[in-house]
């Protein structure tokens, strides 16, 4: 037979089976600690429940409050906290080796607006033909990026060939 499954959260009422509880009451006052039956009787007196806090401390700490109430606010809690966290991204800007500087500033532009969202950049520099020959030019032109990006960004790859291209990824900082 499978054991019951495990409920999350914390324990409550007849669920505590510790001898002693250190009491908290309905209005956070700290009552001390007592025997768990008669902290079960003052919180069925408050008509509310017995509901274990900090179950690792010794002896573990028992609140008097309504549950329902308690894991309502729990769930806006992490629903808040779940709103504010952001997700980093990778976002991909290519170049050109013989990029014109025009184009060269619109790009710098793209990749500010990336490192105040927080976003990384990965650059990707695409040779086409005989620009294969001169892999010097990539790497100045991926060397220009770093040094003008040094104030706002980290270099987390440095780059490097990846067949026909050239990769490097920076990080805000």
């Amino acid at each position: 037979m499978p054991a019951p499954p495990s409920k999350d959260g914390p324990r409550i009422n007849d669920e505590i089976r510790v001898p002693r509880v250190l009491l908290i009451d309905e209005q956070g006052e700290k009552q001390g600690i007592m025997p768990t039956a008669s902290a079960l009787e003052a919180a069925e007196e408050a008509g509310l429940d017995l509901v274990e806090v900090s179950p690792n401390s010794d002896p573990p700490v028992c609140k008097i409050l309504d549950y329902g109430k308690y894991k309502f606010q729990e769930q806006k809690k992490k629903g808040e906290a779940r709103k504010r966290q952001k997700l980093v991204e990778i976002k991909e800007i290519k170049l050109r080796p013989n990029i014109d500087t025009h184009d060269y500033d619109v790009k710098a532009k793209a990749m500010h607006r990336f490192f105040e969202e927080g976003d990384k950049v990965k650059v990707t520099l695409r040779f086409r033909g005989g620009e294969m020959r001169h892999p010097e030019l990539g790497m100045k032109l991926l060397q220009q990026v770093k040094a003008d990006f040094d104030p706002v960004a980290k270099v987390e790859y440095e780059p490097r060939m990846e067949g026909r291209q050239m990769v490097m990824i920076l990080a805000p900082r």
